[in-house]
């Protein structure tokens, strides 16, 4: 399947868009409902496969264009390991991407691997991350105007 081959290559992940294409030209059968309207009962149906076969969830592998995981990937974690979706699905599928690859026989690198979220998602948490730098969020707020105090401390607008 798709989703095997993308677990053999170490960091893989294939698009929503590119799975159903796949899968249509593979099973012979065309559709012009919707992607979102179907694409998560095949995904659901990996997954508990997988599930019940004691594999990593191979649907982790299938990804947004933006590089995130769908709202369908929170429904197959729960269905089949219980409790509460996780808090950062991203991540969580990163983890479970990369039990995939080890699974399926990707070539690791030298040092073993690790789960990474996909290019997309780490360059805009970086975005994000540089946009709240830790050195401003903790610089003190002037009592009178609210405005952020300079390093000196002193409010350069009620002074």
């Amino acid at each position: 399947s798709a989703l095997e081959r993308m677990a053999r290559t170490y960091r893989a992940t294939i698009t929503y868009k590119d799975l159903a294409e796949e899968v249509q030209s593979v099973s012979g059968i065309r559709t012009r409902r919707l992607l979102q309207h179907w694409i998560g009962h095949v995904l659901g149906a990996v997954s508990n496969g997988c599930h019940a076969a004691g594999e990593p969830l191979l649907s982790s592998l299938c990804v947004r264009a933006d590089g995130t995981v769908g709202p369908g990937y929170a429904i197959a974690v729960v269905d089949n390991f219980g409790g509460e979706p996780p808090a950062d699905l991203d991540m969580h599928a990163a983890i479970e991407r990369f039990n995939c690859y080890r699974h399926f026989g990707a070539e690791l690198p030298a040092d073993g691997g690790s789960p990474a979220l996909t290019q997309q998602v780490a360059a805009a948490r970086n975005r994000r991350q540089r946009q709240t730098s830790p050195a401003e969020s903790s610089r003190a707020i002037c009592p009178t105007c609210h405005l952020m105090l300079p390093i000196s401390g002193q409010c350069d607008n009620c002074s």
